[in-house]
């Protein structure tokens, strides 16, 4: 977080406006192009693409709680078209304008207890704003590190590291393909954005930076972000509500691709049965574990979100796409809400 607060006060400092064109800046005529470029340099995001600095505009930002991904590091960009600005949200992901891109890349260390040394990048994801719609364009980087290539087949990539906890890991890397994008970004029939809402984004000033930087216009005061999930100091229940949010509510919502489980995920939910206390699954299965409902509450083992939280099984496994080993933080966290909680 550290390097891209201060990426952001270089960007400040030099009195850049969002999407700024001077002598060096995103290709607006590539970004609004019917097809995809095929390479990600194409976009100009990047004055340097193979040491990762952002073109001119373009603005390095975090989140409070990012999805957990077999462990990877990864690293936001926005950028938004000069003299245009994101329409603040309360709840929902901000309305950025056609012509903003979303930029997130995915690497690994060989160590993640050092997640910055030595590191290289596995893949760039894209989420481009066109007249028509949001759409995503993944980018698999090659092994010079010197670019990426758009790969809409999405691939299969081995990767030997060692986790946060000390623990050796050979990782099955999954790029998804173009239309697998569409499962955690669906809303409705579209495709749209999931990080960007305010409580994923408000800490250390980042909200404040991107309204300095033209990027957000509407920002309220007194806007507060959700707790860290792995800081104890916090309430139990706002953290496991905030991790639960950003890694299963972009399906488990009304209009998103698990809309049929009747399980609504997002921390601005209040309806005890959305949520799973002692809700059934619509429909039985290998799914379940045999386990009869959702959340028991004060008995995890009992509770069937635990245990697909807890499995590597495909098909069984949820989230069901960018993960193939579990997180032991986050299977504690979700095990001590359960435990935690009284009944009704």
């Amino acid at each position: 977080m550290k390097w891209q607060a201060f990426l952001a006060a270089l960007f400040l400092l030099a009195g850049c406006s969002a999407g700024g064109k001077g002598t060096v800046g995103p290709d607006l005529d590539v970004i609004f192009a019917a097809d995809p470029a095929p390479v990600l340099s194409d976009y100009g995001l990047f004055s340097d693409l193979a040491g990762a600095v952002p073109a001119q505009g373009v603005l390095p930002y975090d989140l409070i709680n990012p999805l957990f991904t077999d462990h990877a590091a990864k690293h936001r960009f926005v950028f938004v078209p000069d003299g245009k600005a994101a329409a603040y949200h309360e709840t929902d992901v901000f309305d950025f304008p056609v012509g903003s891109v979303l930029v997130k890349t995915f690497a690994f260390a060989p160590d993640m207890r050092a997640p910055e040394d030595g590191q290289w990048r596995v893949e760039t994801r894209l989420l481009i704003h066109k007249a028509d719609g949001w759409v995503a364009y993944p980018y698999v980087w090659n092994e010079a590190q010197t670019e990426a290539v758009y790969t809409p087949a999405g691939k299969r990539i081995d990767i030997e590291t060692v986790s946060p906890a000390g623990e050796a890991l050979q990782l099955r890397y999954a790029v998804p393909n173009q239309n697998q994008c569409k499962t955690c970004h669906q809303v409705g029939k579209d495709i749209a954005p999931i990080g960007p809402k305010a409580r994923h984004l408000d800490h250390d000033g980042q909200l404040l930076r991107w309204a300095g930087a033209g990027l957000l216009e509407g920002l309220p005061e007194g806007v507060a972000g959700e707790p860290y999930a792995f800081d104890v100091s916090k309430p139990l229940d706002a953290r496991a509500r905030a991790w639960l949010d950003i890694n299963c509510a972009h399906c488990h919502k009304a209009d998103g691709s698990a809309s049929n489980s009747g399980l609504w995920l997002s921390a601005t939910e209040t309806g005890a049965a959305q949520i799973g206390i002692f809700k059934h699954p619509v429909a039985a299965g290998r799914g379940s574990g045999g386990l009869k409902q959702v959340i028991v509450p004060g008995d995890p083992d009992a509770s069937i979100l635990l245990y697909r939280i807890a499995s590597t099984e495909p098909g069984v496994a949820m989230p069901e796409l960018g993960r193939s080993v579990t997180d032991p933080d986050s299977l504690a966290l979700i095990r001590e809400w359960i435990a935690a909680m009284e009944t009704p």
